[in-house]
């Protein structure tokens, strides 16, 4: 009990002393305001910093309006603490995160800070807008708004409100062929540190097609939903074309995040966080709800013959390039077929030429554009044909049928038919011509009729052959030494490739290398995204091979114990670290400080340093 008494008696003196050491440099206190770039463009994101030097308690924080721009999150907080020879001293930021919404020249007004009982103002800044990315309508409604207030409770129910992922579908009542289009977001109104991809929605039943995005950020947008304002991301954009009837269901997108919750002084036993307040940092995992889509079948009825699964709305066309010609020219006979629906899945069409006319395999052409209201575009097929012979030849029309789920009726549709006129080849066509009276001019065709050969050729004298040489033996008894040799081999490479873990651990090298070189393609096509993915993917794939880490045991303390437990320099293992974090956080926000060449020969020496010292 005296030990308890004393312990809060020294504890009340020293909370005191640091009080009366604040009141003591209260007058040393300065507060300033900056930002992260002086010039941004529209939908850019930059940050307003409000830094406080010395000692005090900061009881009150009334920041400008920021009329111009959106705010994104904040004030986020950060603080330092020191005490040397008996004087204390601190400094904090408190920040926010903003997007440019429109062009112009802007000046952000100081922020009121009330510190220790005493009102201090930051001085303005100055900042310059110019032309850059589109910024949705929504978001220009809101640049003058507030974010919601960023403290967390520390339960999941709460979270779960504030951070979660929907899978948005388009349609959920569609043909088999029919496409729709799913958009999973992610909605937050909570400050995120960090993030993780842990599973990507199966597409069982579905043939899937990616929208790609040439912006590698993500773009955030203002929503409310439920009553309750968001900051939205889209994570992806699917196309989806049913392959089956049925109810499909789509499996969820899966993510882990690091969440920072703030921690309240009355929460909290640590005497300096009664001073200068603290935050903690959760992990959170999140997926999205499963969809159901309802497939019906294609009716029988009306289903004309020929049908090859084709749903859409199209039109056709067929065009030559020439309708008379001779015997062995080469004629074009192009198909296209326009219009929106699963244009990718359809079958090339079976055309009926005549026997007369030599044909190739079509060569495929795809003019298409992928979007939320599906595929649309032309897809043309190029049949290469050459008349054999000279005549009246006739392409008959083709005809091709497709399901139309707007009116839920087939269509059939027909091209036009063509009359080719062949004349004779010329003479040294190579080619066997006909004339008009029956009778065969023979030329040479290929290599199915040749001219009679009058020189010697290949003869040669007899027992002047390879038979019975001594080459000959020599070559015969490499045989038996060729497969006693392969069985040898075979034994060898048995024994080595047993051991499946050591196979993975001797190919994780260039399992890495094929990622590596998969990102420097994508870095020099200007990327980043995918970049960052390969990269990203390299290393944990080589780390798993390496070290036979499973992939639901592969993170990052996991990996951290194995490379430890295997002497690896900690040096080594903190240059892995923070490249992994690099490639994490460049998928959902740039990354600065440190270029996309730099991020990949790192992740190359942390693979080579690994191999050597392993």
């Amino acid at each position: 009990m005296k030990m308890k008494r004393y312990i809060l008696s020294m504890l009340l003196l020293w909370t005191s002393t640091v009080f009366a050491t604040a009141i003591k440099y209260a007058d040393d206190i300065k507060v300033t305001a900056s930002v992260s770039k002086s010039q941004v463009g529209t939908g850019e994101h930059f940050e307003v910093v409000y830094s406080i030097s010395g000692n005090g308690n900061i009881e009150a924080l009334t920041p400008p309006s920021f009329n111009g721009f959106q705010v994104l999150g904040g004030p986020n907080q950060s603080s330092s603490f020191t005490s040397v020879n008996g004087r204390t001293s601190s400094s904090m930021t408190l920040s926010y995160d903003l997007m440019a919404v429109k062009e112009g020249d802007y000046t952000i007004g100081g922020a009121t800070l009330v510190i220790s009982g005493k009102q201090y103002k930051t001085n303005a800044v100055k900042i310059k807008v110019v032309k850059g990315t589109a910024v949705p309508q929504n978001a220009q409604g809101n640049s003058g708004g507030r974010q919601p207030d960023q403290r967390v409770e520390g339960n999941a129910s709460n979270i779960a409100k504030r951070l979660f992922i929907r899978a948005v579908a388009n349609k959920t009542n569609v043909y088999q062929g029919e496409g729709l289009a799913v958009t999973y977001k992610l909605y937050t109104n909570i400050e995120l540190v960090d993030n993780a991809l842990d599973k990507l929605p199966d597409f069982n039943g579905f043939w899937s097609q990616e929208i790609k995005n040439n912006d590698p950020n993500v773009r955030w947008e203002t929503e409310t939903y439920q009553g309750s304002r968001y900051n939205v991301a889209v994570l992806k954009e699917i196309i989806l074309f049913p392959e089956r009837s049925g109810k499909l269901t789509l499996d969820p997108l899966a993510m882990t995040f690091l969440v920072r919750q703030q921690v309240s002084s009355g929460d909290s036993n640590d005497p300096f966080d009664m001073f200068f307040g603290s935050y903690k940092d959760v992990k959170y995992k999140i997926k999205s709800s499963p969809v159901t889509i309802n497939v019906k079948p294609l009716p029988e009825t009306g289903k004309p013959e020929g049908f090859e699964g084709a749903v859409g709305n199209f039109s056709i066309a067929a065009i030559v390039d020439k309708q008379e010609l001779k015997a062995n020219e080469a004629l074009n006979y192009t198909l296209k077929i326009t219009g929106s629906g699963n244009l990718k899945l359809l079958k090339a069409p079976t055309v009926n030429f005549p026997a007369d006319l030599e044909k190739y395999d079509p060569k495929l052409t795809d003019r298409l554009t992928e979007s939320l209201n599906g595929v649309s575009g032309t897809r043309e097929y190029a049949y290469l044909l050459i008349p054999r012979h000279e005549g009246n030849y006739t392409i008959e029309p083709l005809k091709f049928s497709y399901f139309n789920p707007s009116t839920q009726k087939y269509v059939t549709l027909s091209t036009g038919s063509f009359d080719l006129k062949v004349a004779k080849g010329a003479p040294g066509s190579n080619v066997t011509a006909y004339s008009s009276a029956n009778q065969q001019d023979i030329k040479m065709l290929a290599k199915d009729i040749t001219y009679i050969k009058t020189d010697m050729g290949g003869l040669h004298q007899k027992g002047s052959s390879f038979y019975g040489s001594t080459a000959y033996y020599l070559l015969l008894c490499c045989g038996p030494l060729l497969f006693a040799g392969a069985l040898v081999y075979r034994k060898r490479y048995r024994e080595n490739n047993r051991d499946q873990v050591a196979v993975r651990g001797r190919n994780a090298n260039k399992i890495a290398a094929k990622h590596l070189a998969s990102a420097k393609k994508q870095l020099l096509a200007g990327q980043t995204t995918l970049f960052y993915q390969d990269v990203y993917k390299g290393l944990y794939q080589y780390l798993g091979d390496k070290f036979n880490i499973a992939a639901a045991e592969l993170n990052k303390d996991n990996i951290r114990t194995q490379l430890f437990a295997r002497g690896i320099d900690e040096r080594l293992i903190k240059q892995l670290e923070e490249t992994l974090d690099l490639c994490e956080m460049a998928r959902y926000a740039p990354v600065s400080g440190i270029s996309e060449q730099e991020v990949f020969d790192k992740a190359k020496n942390t693979i080579n340093e690994i191999e050597t010292n392993a």
